[in-house]
């Protein structure tokens, strides 16, 4: 079995900086493209950032320069480096993983269980 597990998540005022850390384990053979997505409340979820297997990355227009993704292939790690936080990014943030199951011998998208980001004074 694969599972992604978010931690970093927390209460931060405007202009503070989180690091959000997702760590896959499993019966993993290999991670392909990982992302990090967003959903506040009544709202739809949304890609925030994504990062290939061999580092290439892409952002969501309003974090672009705020936001870093980053990963870690040997700890099987993705990292979302969050500074200049603004109320508006409070959500409660996902990772997924396109990830090579050995026990299935399948690519599948997998999701993490979410951690909440708050951004208030």
């Amino acid at each position: 079995q694969v599972q992604l597990v978010e931690s970093g998540g927390g209460l931060v005022q405007p202009g503070g900086s989180l690091r959000l850390s997702c760590a896959a384990s499993g019966s993993i053979f290999s991670i392909n493209d990982m992302a990090w997505y967003r959903q506040a409340p009544g709202k739809q979820r949304e890609r925030v950032a994504s990062i290939t297997s061999g580092g290439s990355t892409n952002y969501f227009n309003s974090v672009k320069g705020r936001f870093t993704i980053s990963r870690d292939n040997a700890k099987k790690t993705v990292y979302l480096q969050m500074n200049m936080l603004k109320p508006e990014d409070t959500a409660v943030y996902y990772c997924k993983g396109d990830i090579l199951s050995m026990a299935t011998l399948r690519t599948m998208w997998y999701w993490g269980q979410g951690t909440q980001v708050t951004v208030s004074s």
